[in-house]
């Protein structure tokens, strides 16, 4: 009979470990020098001679470990990932700004690979940004007809909400320059209404199947499917990427039936080795409610966190929705994936349930009506600690943001989106755009930050997204907008720990170092509070602990 693994039962060995700092992020007590964990739990922290005491009160007889260079920060949390797409992604290629800077080098590393694949085979690439590319433009259908034409190519937008397909993938699934656009996406055309290879949100189906979901299903999903097993294989892979960053706890922001799947097929092998919270696309809404799944549910590895709702589309790929047109393209407007009403509704029903919400806005309309929905269902029933998050919240309202910290609600940003693309927002929708993930101002008016990486549309590197919050600096040398928008280290830290936890529900037991909490922390070759803001990316990760056992050790480690 298949069991799933408590985890809660681990008993991890007595240990003191020591560093030059530990960073708690805990208020009561911020620097150490030493700390004693046993059984997964942190018992002690303080001065070495604090936590030798400890120990000898309550009979242990702990490891040693002394790191006497290092420092020692909880584990991050990254509180909006897409595990399994990044899993995905990573049996693709490659073809982001460190591998390709124009298109010509993306046809090579597709023909690359296109030459190793059986006669068939469907061939796939991720990361390009058209604004990062040479020619400040997205590939077109007949330029990826020069990697082949036998066979399906399709390359993801770094946004993950769309990409470019050859002529063949359209024959195959007949597409045609009548065909009509789908409810939430685009077949683009060019002048002529010729198809130019182009595609966005809802258009993705025809790639992802009747398993891709739909308009009416309140979101895209771009989780091609793969066998099961093959699910496993790219979870292993990309837990250690995680792992290797120093994230200890992530929020899964859209999981259906087959992330759910995937994650018992994984505690059930006992190789879930970092913390999951899983967030349940907003098609899913009823059947969570109607299994009882609002309130606490799984163990201290695998738990139901809330529903993930959309309202909008991407800045990355302009589908974010702006009624009076893009700058850079005043055609398009994006999207609203609901009508007002309707997102109303679903976010009353949720809260009403006791459902923590999650929903992806990106467009000053999108997050007012976001703002707008959570103050209604709080006016209904009121919960001071609902904690309703906004995902990505790229340009609120400076008035949205001061209504949200009244609402105690929680934006959920990626500072590695303006680190890798910040120019291209202010490409899209002109010199608003620098104002883009607004971190400073959300602190100034008493909202707090939790930073996270959204992978794959960014890497899993706490330290990378800490130094683009200290810096605003992009991977072009580019500064977005002023310093009020920048936040101190020390913020950015707490913002991708403590705060993260916050976000997911779990910062009673995560997220700082304190006594009573898991024993989750890393080990740094360097102190971020203490180093250079530009090169606080390049600080090494040399162990990464969860409930208090090594799950990534560093070559420096």
């Amino acid at each position: 009979m298949r069991r799933l693994a408590t985890y809660d039962s681990r008993d991890s060995a007595a240990t003191i470990i020591t560093a030059k700092t530990i960073r708690t992020v805990d208020d009561q007590n911020p620097r150490a020098e030493a700390m004693l964990t046993a059984g997964g739990r942190i018992l002690a922290v303080g001065s070495v001679s604090d936590v030798i005491a400890a120990a000898e009160e309550a009979g242990l007889d702990p490891v040693r470990i002394d790191r006497p260079t290092a420092t020692i920060v909880p584990g991050f949390i990254d509180a909006h990932a897409h595990p399994l797409m990044y899993g995905q992604l990573h049996t693709w290629v490659h073809i982001g700004p460190e591998e390709a800077g124009t298109i010509p080098e993306i046809v090579a590393l597709m023909r690359e690979r296109a030459a190793t694949l059986p006669p068939g085979v469907p061939l796939r690439g991720y990361g390009y940004e058209q604004r990062n590319l040479a020619e400040r433009r997205h590939p077109t259908r007949q330029e990826l007809d020069e990697i082949a034409t036998d066979r399906e190519v399709y390359i993801m937008n770094a946004s993950g909400h769309g990409g470019v397909v050859n002529t063949f993938t359209f024959t195959t699934y007949g597409v045609t320059r009548d065909t009509p656009n789908p409810e939430g996406g685009e077949f683009f055309r060019d002048a002529d209404g010729e198809l130019t290879g182009e595609l966005s949100d809802a258009a993705c189906n025809i790639l992802t199947g009747l398993h891709g979901v739909k308009i009416g299903h309140h979101g895209p999903n771009f989780h091609l499917a793969d066998e099961p097993a093959e699910h496993q294989r790219q979870l292993d892979a990309v837990q250690r990427e995680f792992l290797a960053g120093g994230v200890t706890a992530i929020g899964d922001a859209q999981v259906s039936q087959r992330e759910f799947a995937a994650y018992l097929e994984l505690a059930d092998r006992g190789k879930l080795d970092m913390r999951v919270s899983m967030y349940f696309l907003s098609h899913l809404l009823d059947q969570v409610i109607d299994l009882g799944l609002t309130g606490p549910f799984g163990n201290a590895f695998l738990s139901a966190a809330g529903i993930k709702l959309y309202a909008d589309g991407t800045l990355g790929g302009w589908t974010a929705y702006f009624p009076d047109g893009y700058i850079g393209d005043p055609c398009r407007t994006g999207q609203l994936y609901h009508e007002p009403a309707e997102y109303e509704e679903l976010v009353m029903k949720a809260h009403l349930a006791g459902l923590q919400t999650a929903t992806h806005a990106q467009s000053p309309t999108a997050i007012k009506m976001v703002v707008d929905a959570v103050e209604q269902a709080l006016a209904a029933r009121p919960d001071a600690d609902a904690r309703h998050r906004i995902e990505h919240c790229g340009l609120p309202t400076p008035e949205d943001i001061r209504r949200m910290a009244g609402l105690g609600m929680r934006p959920v940003n990626q500072t590695q989106h303006y680190y890798n693309w910040g120019e291209g927002v202010e490409q899209a929708i002109g010199t608003p755009g620098e104002r883009f993930n607004p971190l400073g101002e959300f602190l100034e008016a008493g909202v707090p930050v939790t930073i996270s990486s959204d992978a794959p549309v960014a890497e899993p590197r706490p330290l990378e997204a800490i130094q683009a919050a200290v810096t605003r600096v992009t991977r072009r040398g580019h500064k977005l907008g002023p310093d009020s928008l920048r936040i101190s280290a020390a913020e950015a830290l707490r913002a991708h720990t403590l705060e993260g936890a916050a976000s997911i529900g779990r910062d009673d037991e995560l997220g700082s170092l304190a006594p009573g909490k898991r024993a989750d922390f890393v080990v740094l070759g360097a102190d971020p509070l203490e180093t250079e803001g530009s090169e606080i990316a390049g600080i090494p990760v040399q162990e990464t602990w969860v409930d208090g056992v090594v799950k990534y050790r560093g070559q420096e480690g």
